[in-house]
């Protein structure tokens, strides 16, 4: 694994982090579901950007990686913090430019499916995880997930997210989280349900990278 330095983002930091999770997103199968057609990095940077000035910036963390030695952007890890809404609606516009009347409609029945499969009781949500190309293999997911699941261990907080792939269910259950339920629903896309109690202090997660 490269020499990774993992900070919150600042809110500068947001428009090229975006471009990372588009980067990252181009072909998963819940964002083809609602965003379809083409201009697709352009679209969905326009879309992470106002995601990531939502729930995530305002209530949670939007973790950033890169090298100890440099400044651009390897990884993006989007927490949104307890009770923070699926959807935050004040960055309509930008929903609105992403994804047009129709796209809405099919976001907010989306965010609506997935929302019904949250835990009631306080957790941090796991909106987007994404690594740029260049990246990939480099152990910068597994990075990003375990610095901010130290400080849910020691807050004795709850993770919560949903994988749309059996590799990212792997590194998931490496990481602490069980398969709790398939979400139905979705067309093309089958996403799992997965839960992370904090774990006990002797099982704490490993350093080694994934």
């Amino acid at each position: 694994m490269t020499d990774l330095h993992i900070t919150p983002a600042r809110e500068a930091d947001l428009p090229a982090a975006a471009r990372v999770l588009a980067e990252a997103f181009r072909d998963d199968p819940v964002m083809a579901a609602i965003l379809p057609g083409g201009r697709r990095i352009e679209r969905l940077t326009t879309l992470f950007t106002a995601l990531l000035r939502g729930a995530a910036f305002e209530t949670g963390s939007v973790d950033l990686a890169r090298r100890s030695d440099g400044d651009e952007i390897l990884g993006v890890a989007a927490w949104q913090g307890p009770g923070a809404a699926s959807l935050p609606w004040r960055q309509l516009p930008g929903y609105l430019s992403a994804l047009g009347v129709a796209g809405i409609v099919r976001a907010a029945a989306l965010s609506s499916r997935l929302a019904r499969h949250r835990p009631r009781s306080p957790h941090w949500y796991l909106a987007q995880i994404g690594v740029s190309p260049a990246a990939r293999g480099l152990g910068v997911g597994g990075a990003l997930l375990r610095s901010r699941l130290e400080t849910l261990d020691v807050t004795r907080t709850t993770a919560y997210l949903e994988s749309s792939t059996p590799d990212n269910r792997r590194l998931y259950g490496r990481l602490g989280f069980e398969e709790i339920a398939p979400i139905p629903g979705i067309r093309g896309a089958s996403p799992m349900a997965m839960l992370r109690p904090p774990a006990p202090a002797r099982h704490a997660v490993p350093a080694r990278a994934v």
